[in-house]
């Protein structure tokens, strides 16, 4: 071991899952359920019961990210039915608490069929709302006798009437409000031409088809961003949860073998990933250890005054020792917490003179306490 250190963290995979269930349900970092039987059954080296409990674990992190993608479009095809002023029903979102996968699995395979009907029923609301504006009668029309039989003219008006309609369904009701406008647009080139000439109105119809594939393109791929952007959020927010699970098991690690963690000096907080450890008989000495993106730890011994004599020299190596072997006690912890450590690099005690820190003891003990004091429940 080394009074200087640099290791390569890999989290468990049943830390890293059950992370990622615990931000679903909004419970707080913590390893419960099959995460900790999969976390035992490493520990006891039972491979078969861990391959079992783990695989529980994929199954029912899979279904709440499931049910997490039907709440989001749920509320997105509500947004989509206000800004329509359509009476559409849509299912009621899911809380998915503790319940089990199966029944969550159940519940999107039941959520989907109701949610493509929703979909189907915009897109027909839609469609309607724009051929009636295409072909609204004028006013004088609609002072005609009602009784006249249907003339030549008017059975060509109504194909074209049931093509519009028939086409202006395949339009994506979350479409954009300018995109849809540019189909209403050339939609109401209908209006403007005879539809008994079947030429003119096709070429319309045309335009029509070309506008709405233009309009469902730029559609999915605003889904698409939006599916991009909701994974980097939620692939930013698993890092900061597996940080400071790291931090919080780093910090429960050496409270246990009794030294103090603190937070760094420079920021008043470890949410930068750094910590300060002391002990009460170390009254020159400290170790700086940073975590890095839950993948990367250094660690290092520093004076708090600068050494002056021979036996602060010797101190100093009996006090980088003691810490080499706590570091080794402390990893064997963290591997029980799920938290394999490699070291890639070390320092042997003695190798160099300890470097003096910056601040000092009696400043930065203060205002760690404070900040430990703040995160303490009440």
């Amino acid at each position: 071991m080394s009074s200087g250190v640099e290791a390569e963290i890999v989290l468990d995979m049943a830390v890293v899952l059950t992370l990622g269930m615990n931000r679903v349900l909004g419970h707080g970092a913590g390893i419960a359920g099959r995460g900790a039987e999969a976390l035992a059954a490493l520990a006891e080296g039972r491979a078969e019961a861990r391959a079992a409990a783990l695989a529980e674990v994929q199954t029912q992190e899979r279904a709440l990210r499931e049910v997490v993608a039907r709440n989001a479009r749920i509320k997105a095809l509500a947004e989509t039915r206000d800004r329509l002023g359509a009476e559409v029903t849509l299912p009621a979102e899911l809380q998915p608490d503790e319940r089990p996968a199966d029944e969550l699995i159940e519940w999107c395979a039941a959520t989907d069929q109701l949610l493509d009907e929703a979909e189907r029923q915009l897109s027909e609301h839609l469609a309607a709302e724009v051929t009636a504006q295409v072909f609204a009668p004028p006013a004088a029309t609609l002072q005609a006798d009602t009784t006249q039989q249907p003339k030549p003219e008017n059975d060509k008006k109504t194909d074209v009437q049931q093509t519009l309609a028939r086409i202006m369904a395949r339009l994506l009701p979350d479409a954009p409000d300018e995109e849809r406008q540019a189909v209403a647009d050339a939609a109401q080139l209908l209006s403007e031409i005879k539809t008994t000439d079947e030429h003119e109105a096709e070429a319309v119809l045309h335009e029509v088809r070309l506008r709405i594939q233009d309009a469902n393109s730029r559609t999915r791929q605003h889904r698409e961003d939006e599916r991009r952007r909701a994974a980097e959020r939620d692939a930013a927010e698993q890092a900061a949860a597996e940080r400071r699970y790291v931090l919080d098991s780093i910090t429960a690690a050496f409270e246990d073998l009794g030294y103090e963690v603190q937070a760094g000096f420079e920021t008043l907080t470890a949410d930068d990933g750094t910590v300060t450890l002391t002990k009460g008989a170390w009254p020159d000495h400290s170790v700086r250890m940073r975590v890095d993106d839950a993948a990367h730890v250094r660690a290092s011994m520093v004076r708090e005054r600068p050494a002056e004599s021979e036996d602060d020299r010797r101190l100093d190596v009996e006090r980088e020792q003691e810490w080499c072997e706590a570091f080794e006690d402390a990893r064997t912890r963290l591997e029980a917490a799920g938290i394999r450590s490699d070291v890639s690099w070390r320092l042997d005690p003695g190798v160099r003179e300890l470097p003096v820190s910056a601040g000092s003891r009696h400043t930065r003990t203060r205002a760690g306490q404070r900040e430990r004091s703040r995160e303490r429940p009440k």
